[in-house]
């Protein structure tokens, strides 16, 4: 099995001397000048001591960027001794302070580790997780695309990442076949791709020995069935769009890397599911754990070349359009076998944006999201998203019935989105974070507030189309414990008069219906104007409205929505409980 990925080693320089690498050098000047980021265990046991995993998981991203950079560098430059080799070196340094580190592993996934009550990793019992996957990834890129300079600069060295990769991650991997992140039960999640892609990546570019790398490429090929098997055939994921790219395109990353012997079927509708939950600009709906703002640092390239595999003009014209909109042909962010295959794709290098991905409407069944515009292939004038589902959902929110509208691809009515991870993220007391909440979700609250678990979702979901309306019903009775019957229905209508109509058919009063908003609001009598772009109304005289500011600190809530959000409460007393929402003209 000669399985090897088209992207040449440095000693190729027809290849790497026609790329136009500027950015990439610039931003790896700037990281050479400023010091390393260093691993610490104080960083890394902040986790069990006061719930703080960013303090390490930042630093250890730090470092893993800092060297892509510096290899990319090397790679463009071709640095070679006895000629300067900055960022040779500054890219060794970095593999060895990576080699050097006691765990790969973020220590909210250890088991071993909180297993045993302890704060600090054991380097002789490695739990194979994301971090050390990513890890594992990187030192097989570096060492394939960068090996015969390490050879010359640093003898011993590949010896050494082949080793670390060995006992960290490849024999972990060959030796437990229980880890829960295969889903052998069923519930195989982005964990599954995501830990697969470094091994495959390991195996077919560290392991010498045929036999072995074929054994592993078989477990890899194995292992990623479970995660096919779960995926919906309306191409939907509901971990949502930011996870999109750490489960199904790091599967068709892997695909891309077994080649002719990876012959997992694949939902072609898998590709199309970033460019449907687009509301415009870099606004995405962004259900469970995802920020509002999709960051620019992905690999549309992949998008791309599946797109153009599978005929798809849609997904092509979404990925080029959203790469060049940030003016990069990679993002080394994304990783450093994403950035190679990138910038060795002839194809994508050409690319030029054109055509349309907006369609009037999108409608998943499997995920039961509705995203319907007032005008298709343009996000101009009003958009709709509405939600149904259920909160056993994977990075859950208690959201169930929850809508987005947004005004020229803007949302206003909108998802407070994914906080910063904490240890208690995913444990018991995940909904004790205020973003994850119903009550700040724009859903109904009728005395109760919805509570966790796949038991508690929507029922009797119905989805309308027409070319002059579309709509989605639902019972949220199921979510609310105690309700017997919740009928909500979110409209969009598109003509006459262009709008959305929410309507709450029950028989609970008062009943409050919450509204997370996204700019600055004007409350007036028996109408909201949000940003000066829509306005939202209801009957004052059955109606009273509460408005709140909720400042910001989360970084992560910052990047998004700036210093605060509000939250528009609408107390129904008596009468109907419907709101109107329309763009200010």
């Amino acid at each position: 099995m000669a399985l090897r990925p088209p992207v040449p080693d440095v000693r190729d320089r027809t290849v790497w001397d026609a790329v136009d690498g500027a950015a990439i050098l610039a931003e790896a000047e700037a990281v050479l000048a400023r010091p390393a980021p260093v691993l610490t265990a104080t960083a890394w046991a902040r986790t069990f001591r006061d719930g703080v995993r960013t303090d390490y998981e930042d630093a250890a991203r730090a470092l893993r960027e800092r060297v892509t950079l510096l290899v990319l560098a090397a790679v463009l430059t071709g640095e070679v001794p006895p000629k300067p080799v900055r960022f040779l070196d500054g890219a060794i340094d970095g593999l060895v302070a990576l080699a050097e580190a006691t765990t790969w592993c973020w220590a909210p996934h250890d088991r071993h580790a909180a297993g045993r009550g302890e704060v600090l990793a054991d380097p002789g019992d490695p739990f194979l997780d994301l971090g050390a996957a990513e890890v594992a990834s990187l030192f097989a890129w570096a060492d394939h695309v960068l090996g015969p300079h390490l050879e010359l600069r640093a003898p011993g060295l590949r010896r050494r990442l082949r080793r670390e990769v060995d006992v960290r991650v490849l024999t972990p991997f060959e030796r437990v076949r229980d880890w829960h992140w295969l889903g052998l039960d069923g519930d195989a999640h982005n964990w599954n791709p995501w830990i697969h892609s470094g091994v495959l990546a390991a195996a077919v570019l560290l392991v010498d020995d045929e036999e072995r790398r074929e054994r592993l490429v078989r477990l890899v090929a194995e292992g990623l069935e479970h995660y096919v098997a779960v995926l919906p055939d309306d191409g939907g994921v509901d971990e949502g769009v930011a996870y999109w790219w750490h489960g199904a395109c790091r599967l068709l990353e892997c695909l891309d890397l077994l080649g002719e012997t990876g012959d997992l079927p694949l939902p072609a509708e898998l590709i199309r599911f970033p460019h449907r939950m687009h509301l415009g600009g870099d606004a995405y709906v962004n259900a469970g754990d995802a920020p509002a703002r999709l960051p620019l640092a992905q690999p549309w390239h992949v998008l791309y070349r599946w797109g153009r595999r599978l005929s798809d003009d849609e997904v092509c014209a979404h990925a080029v359009s959203r790469a060049r909109e940030g003016g990069r042909l990679v993002w080394p962010e994304a990783g450093l076998g994403r950035a190679l295959t990138g910038l060795t794709d002839p194809d994508w290098r050409t690319a030029e944006p054109g055509g349309t991905w907006l369609a009037r409407e999108e409608w998943l069944p499997r995920v039961q999201v509705l995203v319907a515009r007032e005008t298709a292939g343009t996000a101009r004038g009003l958009t709709l998203a509405v939600k149904a589902g259920h909160n056993g959902e994977r990075h859950n929110h208690l959201d169930v019935g929850s809508y987005w509208v947004a005004v020229d691809g803007v949302p206003l009515v909108a998802d407070v989105g994914q906080p910063t991870y904490t240890a208690a993220s995913f444990g018991p007391d995940r909904y004790r974070a205020w973003p994850l909440r119903s009550e700040w979700h724009n859903v109904p609250e009728p005395g109760v507030t919805q509570e966790p678990g796949e038991a508690s979702g929507a029922r009797d979901v119905r989805v309308e189309l027409t070319a002059s309306a579309a709509t989605l019903t639902a019972d949220l009775a199921g979510a609310y414990p105690g309700v017997p019957r919740w009928i909500r229905s979110v409209r969009l209508v598109r003509a006459p008069h262009p709008h959305v109509l929410v309507t709450d058919d029950d028989s609970v009063r008062p009943v409050r219906l919450r509204h997370v908003l996204a700019g600055d609001v004007e409350l007036g009598d028996g109408e909201a104007v949000v940003a000066g772009k829509l306005r939202l109304s209801w009957d004052p005289r059955h109606t009273t409205a509460e408005l709140e500011r909720r400042p910001l600190a989360d970084p992560l809530l910052r990047a998004s929505w700036g210093e605060h959000l509000d939250r528009l409460t609408l107390v129904v007393h008596d009468g109907p409980a419907r709101v109107r929402l329309e763009r200010v003209r």
